[in-house]
């Protein structure tokens, strides 16, 4: 078939982050680009993720900031928080965003099919309504799921989908799972006036990161008044006739009294009943679509990108590919992305960021030929806070070479002050440049150039 009695250049199932930026780009190179997407243009960043869930970590933010603003002279009276005014304000922000996006795809002329796509064959896809469309190419990005476990009452359970629709904030929370989603909803329910208990198969928080700021983290938030059941699997959920929950673990008598569960244990690349075996293409594992270094399948003409490769579930790392891929196929670029020192965060209360390796990996790697210099501090912001808690920030170095194989640190605005490092560190800079740079004081980042 020539590529002119194809219906379309591009066609991409999922219009999320990858999904957007590779319709974007390529429809720019001069491409015929339609997208389908079952839910909402945005995808889970926008619509269900990071972006809703950075707006109520800054509206539990106010909780501490009105009780330090006593200390600081000023007088607020008559103190109560109304959970339906976030929410709403939050939800309004997503139709914004969703809008957005859309408006994005119409001003790049790339047409747009709101229902469920699948694969019908290499070159083909057939939506929901019965109609099947032909395309020279065809990208998969749509993303990830949660994962719900299967337990007797797992029914009255709910994962990061719904916690942004809830009617009323609960009283008693329990989140299952340990990740960087649990953590940040812990912290946001705690800071709300929550109780919250995080209950763990493990004895392990945010597995990947730093052990020290993983340590800190959980003294920090015990301090705060979150406890922890770690080494407890979910037994059962039981709904009483008050509408709360009785929450049973492995090994543990005593039930959990609940007026939420929360399951955070994990997201899956969303590839049920996509049709992929229509075109010869295998999962893995995980129920991954396996890809090449340029996003491509086991069949020429199909790729993947984002969340459904189980590569690295960032956004910034699904725009990335999604725009590679694009400039690559449409756009006669030969573009690839390098995965070494992506920068991360985790919004818990007080937030954590790392990029490069953690003391750990870097020990693997080079044995003891490492130097790690650290600043633990108390943050000018927590002193009139009256809160002990202490800010620590780690610099990994080789000891041969100086450079600096990774940074990471916890305390107020990590992330923000993180991405100017990791430019740093991506560059390949040595601690000895660190060092030649002016601190900018008073400031928590000055922290960064003066570890010694």
């Amino acid at each position: 078939m020539a590529e002119k009695d194809f219906d379309y250049d591009l066609f991409v199932i999922g219009a999320g982050s990858g999904g957007v930026r590779a319709s974007r780009i390529a429809a720019s190179h001069g491409a015929r680009v339609a997208v389908a997407e079952e839910y909402r243009v945005g995808g889970t960043c926008v619509i269900r993720g990071c972006v809703p869930k950075k707006l109520l970590v800054y509206g539990s933010h106010f909780a501490e900031e009105l009780q330090d603003a006593s200390n600081y002279g000023w007088t607020v009276e008559k103190m109560s928080f109304d959970w339906a005014t976030l929410r709403d304000a939050v939800l309004k922000d997503v139709d914004r965003l969703n809008a957005a996006y859309t408006t994005t795809l119409e001003t790049n002329k790339v047409e747009r099919f709101l229902e469920r796509a699948t694969i019908a064959g290499p070159n083909a896809v057939r939506l929901a309504s019965g109609r099947e469309i032909s395309a020279r190419c065809i990208l998969v990005a749509t993303g990830a799921w949660p994962v719900m476990p299967q337990f007797e009452g797992s029914e009255h359970c709910i994962t990061s989908n719904e916690v942004f629709h809830l009617e009323s904030l609960p009283k008693r929370v329990v989140i299952s799972g340990a990740g960087y989603i649990a953590m940040e909803f812990a912290g946001i329910f705690n800071a709300l006036g929550c109780h919250v208990t995080v209950v763990n198969r493990s004895e392990t928080i945010l597995r990947g990161y730093d052990e020290s700021l993983r340590d800190r983290l959980l003294q920090i938030t015990m301090a705060r008044g979150i406890e922890y059941k770690f080494n407890c699997p979910f037994d059962r959920v039981e709904k009483q006739e008050s509408g709360s929950f009785l929450v049973y673990l492995g090994k543990q008598p005593d039930p959990i009294h609940a007026d939420l569960v929360l399951v955070a244990t994990g997201r899956k690349p969303k590839t049920d009943g996509l049709g992929l075996e229509n075109a010869g293409i295998e999962l893995g594992a995980l129920g991954e679509i396996p890809v090449d270094d340029r996003a491509k399948t086991t069949c020429d003409s199909i790729y993947a990108v984002g969340d459904v490769t189980n590569r690295v579930q960032l956004t910034p790392v699904a725009i990335r590919e999604g725009q590679a891929f694009a400039d690559r196929v449409f756009g006669d670029k030969d573009t690839t992305l390098n995965y070494d020192f992506i920068p991360s965060a985790v919004f818990s209360q007080p937030p954590l960021a790392g990029v490069g390796m953690t003391e750990s990996q870097a020990r693997q790697a080079h044995g003891n030929d490492i130097k790690v210099y650290s600043s633990d501090f108390r943050p000018m912001k927590n002193i009139f806070g009256h809160r002990p808690e202490r800010g620590l920030y780690k610099m990994i170095v080789d000891a041969q070479t100086e450079k600096v194989l990774g940074i990471h640190m916890i305390g107020p605005d990590s992330p923000e002050i993180l991405q100017a490092a990791a430019i740093a560190v991506k560059a390949g800079l040595t601690k000895a440049d660190f060092d030649a740079t002016v601190a900018l004081h008073p400031s928590m980042a000055e922290e960064l150039v003066l570890m010694r």
